[in-house]
């Protein structure tokens, strides 16, 4: 079983940071991917930004490009999202999510259904 545990959520102010930090744990992971999604009140869960492991190619949706940055340490099967420029339509749960073996691509990387594994999610409050 593969657990993915999320942290660094909190509550900050407009225009500050946080880093959020996605950590694989379980039976011998492979990632082939990972990435974040967030949910809002009421909102569909939205795609955010996601990596492959090897090669590190990157995805993010429009929204979060110049602000956001999805990065990964391979030795540790742990993926970060370094949010810099937060704004209040930022806040949201932030789920951590992963795929074992396979990588995405621009035409994947943003579906729900490319991953195979979440996080409980973490949440972040960005206030005005």
């Amino acid at each position: 079983q593969v657990q993915l545990v999320e942290s660094g959520g909190g509550l900050v102010q407009a225009g500050g940071s946080l880093r959020l930090s996605c950590a694989a744990s379980g039976r011998t992971f492979s990632p082939g991917a990972m990435g974040w999604f967030r949910q809002a009140p009421g909102k569909e869960r939205e795609f955010v930004a996601a990596i492959n492991w090897v090669g590190g190619s990157t995805y993010s949706a429009d929204f979060v490009k110049g602000r956001f940055t999805i990065s990964r340490d391979y030795a540790k099967n742990t993926v970060h999202l370094q949010m810099n420029t937060l704004k209040p339509e930022d806040t949201a749960v932030y789920y951590c999510a992963a795929v074992e073996r396979k990588f995405v691509n621009s035409g994947s990387a943003y579906l729900r259904a490319s991953y195979d594994y979440w996080g409980q999610g973490t949440q972040v409050t960005v206030s005005s």
